[in-house]
């Protein structure tokens, strides 16, 4: 699995000019599901995207995580971070899960995190979908659960 993790005030994402999920501060996380991905995986997602220090403590240093901030997730399926753009013009997804390995694993990332206390607010799986979000710092980052960066 991937995931692109941003810290955000707040962000909202929008399907067919409806408004689906929307937090107040905590983070987006646009998360990708790969075809070796597993329940492994999921696992350290969760986890890490859980306990990812990444929000200030009073001495301004990254100290804190989402859960320790109260803070949400706004999650979102992007099959794209598994492209290669390796080659060519256009990108290849030969790593990318089928939907509905991508789906189930996409919803057990959610279930986790909620198990967390955590509140997950999501896109719409497969949707084209609008996504607007103040970044707060900025502060992104690139997870991969196979280590790879």
């Amino acid at each position: 699995m991937r995931a692109v993790i941003q810290r955000v005030s707040n962000a909202k994402v929008e399907v067919d000019n409806k408004i689906v999920g929307a937090i107040e501060g905590g983070l987006v996380v646009y998360l990708s599901v790969g075809k070796e991905d597993t329940l492994d995986d999921v696992v350290f997602m969760a986890e890490k995207i859980v306990n990812l220090r990444i929000f200030a403590d009073l001495e301004d240093k990254m100290n804190l995580s989402v859960q320790d901030v109260s803070g949400a997730i706004l999650l979102i399926s992007q099959f794209t971070l598994h492209g290669d753009c390796r080659k060519g013009r256009r990108p290849g997804f030969d790593q990318s899960a089928p939907p509905e390995l991508a789906r189930r694993l996409y919803e057990q990332t959610i279930d986790l995190i909620r198990q967390h206390g955590i509140k997950v607010e999501t896109g719409t799986f497969a949707a084209h979908m609008h996504v607007t979000s103040t970044n707060d710092g900025p502060v992104t980052f690139l997870l991969d659960s196979k280590r790879l960066f």
